[in-house]
């Protein structure tokens, strides 16, 4: 159970971009490079955006414009549980009769979870399910579009000057006649557009110090500065001395969540429109293969390519632990299961005296000599009890149990702290065969997959000493 319930009790090493020990549930394994890639060390891309509510699915752009809210679902201002809308029946006159009236249905937005509704805050009741429903207006809009603006235009002039001196610490030497014929060129047989697509996002304009848009003047954006104010509001005299009425108090975390006004009481508050996920894909960063890539659609839970590590990388567990005492040899139980369907055969090492990765290690540990053998995993009789066992030949001083793919093998432990946690440390080394290499045929006609041998370092946690 140390995948499901405690993963950080067995912990593998992965030699990114800087060493992380994270489990083997939580690990990606890149075929092609033949190594363990953690979130870390791979490049996250967004796929899609999709609301969790509605699951509506929308590109990049249109999320970007609709700032990665859903314009249709709407989250509680009190508890953050998505709204429902609610129908009820209220009298409305005539038209033609003023003193009649009639029922009419209307719509209003309820939790489900703290009964807080739209009526609460005095939204108007709606006539039609579904539409835009009202929302405050922010007084300090125009003030942040203008700020907005301000700060994308200085950061295209920032990007520009930073092209035009990569230019020119690129172009080499070259007499001014020659320099303004290569110009001429340029412009004359449309270089310029192929320059452009290989530069993506800086136009060719700006080499030369042209303006952003041709034959236009670029409009300058200036702000001005908030200005200090000398006097500050003062608060009403029984600001201090009247008492506190904590369901008309908005909390921290509802105060944060609407970070443009920022309401003060219960009676402030509306609802959100609902954030939109997003379907990412990771690629590692040294092939740029894909290790994860999902289905686009947002109802689908599968993946097109999900090359976690369990699946590829034997996997250690921790079955059973005994007491552990200072400068005592104990002996503990750990099960090794193979993911794949061919025979992997493993082999275990103690660390080195001078190995950098053991840093956290606080006992000796004795790992067997022997070759441990793997069978392949059956999906037929995974789960089959009464499976004949395959003939291995097993030792029983090594080998406590085999059933399947799984087998369960002992290690002795001598703790070198007297309070603490013990914590040992081994390498794994075993065969792995690459499906996605090249497959070569052998003399009798049938493909094989070359072997080669892979070695992690695994660190296990088995708790405190006995006392």
């Amino acid at each position: 159970m140390a995948t499901l319930l405690q993963p950080e009790k067995v912990l593998y090493l992965v030699r990114g971009e800087k060493k992380i020990r994270v489990p083997l549930s939580q690990l990606y394994f890149c075929r092609y490079c033949s190594e363990l890639r953690s979130l870390e060390c791979v490049s996250h891309e967004v796929d899609s955006h999709f609301c969790p509510s509605c699951l509506e699915n929308m590109p990049s752009a249109e999320a970007k414009l609709k700032k990665n809210r859903c314009a249709n679902c709407f989250d509680c201002p009190c508890c953050m549980h998505t709204l429902s809308t609610r129908a009820t029946n209220i009298p409305a006159p005539l038209p033609d009769d003023p003193t009649k009236t009639t029922m009419k249905k209307a719509y209003y937005l309820a939790c489900g979870f703290c009964r807080w509704t739209s009526r609460d805050v005095g939204m108007a009741d709606k006539s039609v399910a579904s539409g835009g429903w009202q929302e405050p207006e922010n007084p300090h809009t125009q003030r942040i579009n203008k700020l907005i603006e301000y700060y994308q235009q200085l950061a295209q002039r920032e990007k520009l000057e930073r092209d035009r001196k990569k230019m020119a610490r690129r172009r080499p030497f070259m007499p001014q006649a020659f320099s303004q014929h290569t110009i001429h060129v340029v412009e004359k047989y449309g270089l310029g557009t192929r320059l452009q697509r290989q530069r993506s996002g800086a136009p060719i304009s700006a080499l030369y110090g042209l303006s952003l848009k041709e034959g236009e003047d670029q409009k300058e954006i200036t702000i001005e500065p908030a200005q200090a104010l000398d006097e500050v509001e003062p608060l009403p005299e029984d600001y201090y001395t009247r008492p506190v009425n904590l369901p008309e108090v908005t909390t921290l975390r509802q105060r944060l969540l609407q970070p443009d006004f920022q309401p003060a009481g219960a009676s402030q508050l509306h609802p959100r429109h609902k954030h939109l996920l997003m379907k990412r894909s990771l690629r590692c960063r040294k092939c740029e293969h894909n290790l994860s890539k999902p289905e686009f659609n947002p109802t689908s839970i599968k993946f097109k390519i999900q090359l976690v590590a369990v699946s590829y990388i034997p996997e250690v567990r921790i079955m059973s632990i005994p007491n552990l005492r200072h400068m005592k040899e104990s002996q503990v139980l750990l099960t090794l299961t193979n993911p794949v369907e061919n025979i992997t055969h493993v082999s275990l090492y103690t660390c080195e005296e001078e190995d950098q990765d053991d840093i956290n290690s606080t006992a000796k540990v004795l790992v067997p000599s022997k070759e441990l053998v793997l069978a392949g995993k059956d999906a037929a009789a995974e789960y089959d009890e009464l499976a004949e066992p395959q003939g291995f030949q097993d030792d029983p001083d090594v080998v406590a149990f085999r059933k399947s793919n799984k087998i369960g093998f002992f290690i002795k432990v001598i703790p070198q702290q007297e309070e603490g946690d013990v914590t040992v440390a081994f390498k794994l080394r075993h065969d792995f065969r690459n499906l996605a290499a090249p497959i070569r045929p052998t003399e009798e006609g049938e493909t094989t997959a070359e072997a080669i041998w892979l070695t992690h370092h695994v660190e296990l946690s088995l708790g405190p000493l006995a006392t």
